[in-house]
């Protein structure tokens, strides 16, 4: 997915548990793609091995952070030079703070949905995710009833590291959304278009 007008930055957005129906189409997936092309990224989606026509198996979190790593590979080849920007929803979150955080070409990181309760399917490696992306900036979107990690839950894990992280709680909705994904996008799309990359500091 491109902008019309040239990339300000390349980003990859990462999907939830393939074991639990997760894809590159879901629903808060897309729209983050269509927040980050709106604020004038390029943005690339995928599907974890294994998922969809991907070969492969699902690999415990150690192969789908290959994954993601081999995306920022092929984003960073197409747009030389440009910012990368890293995340996802859910699983997706988890494995995109540990690759983003990891990844010196990546300037920003977002998690959506990101479970604050984590457990084998989620912390992927054996280790849970660095909430502080080596001091990266990030945004956290969070639905404030989100089953998987309540927005009070969330605010807990992520205050210890304030500096360069925003935190998004969308009312009214759970771990999907529902209800409320205009807010969602509305929340992606407003972090991008500031161009978190560029800057430093305590975004909450």
């Amino acid at each position: 997915m491109n902008p019309p007008s040239p990339p300000v930055a390349a980003a990859v957005v990462c999907h939830a548990h393939p074991l639990h129906g997760g894809m590159m189409h879901f629903k808060v997936v897309f729209r983050a793609a269509k927040a980050l092309q709106s604020a004038g990224l390029a943005v690339l989606r995928f599907n974890f091995r294994g998922v969809g026509r991907s070969e492969g198996a699902y690999d415990g979190g150690r192969g789908e952070r290959d994954d993601a790593q081999a995306a920022s590979d092929e984003m960073a080849r197409r747009f030389p030079g440009k910012p990368l920007v890293l995340g996802g929803f859910s699983f997706g979150a988890v494995v995109g703070l540990h690759v983003g955080a990891a990844d010196e070409r990546v300037g920003a990181v977002f998690a959506l949905g990101c479970p604050a309760t984590f457990t084998d399917s989620t912390i992927v490696v054996d280790r849970p995710p660095p909430l502080d992306a080596g001091g990266k900036p990030r945004l956290f979107v969070q639905g404030e009833n989100d089953p998987f990690g309540s927005a009070g839950a969330l605010k807990a894990l992520v205050e210890p590291w304030p500096e360069g992280r925003s935190v998004v709680i969308v009312p009214g909705t759970n771990h999907f959304f529902d209800g409320r994904l205009d807010e969602l996008q509305g929340a992606v799309c407003t972090w991008a278009e500031g161009r978190p990359w560029e800057t430093t500091g305590d975004r909450a």
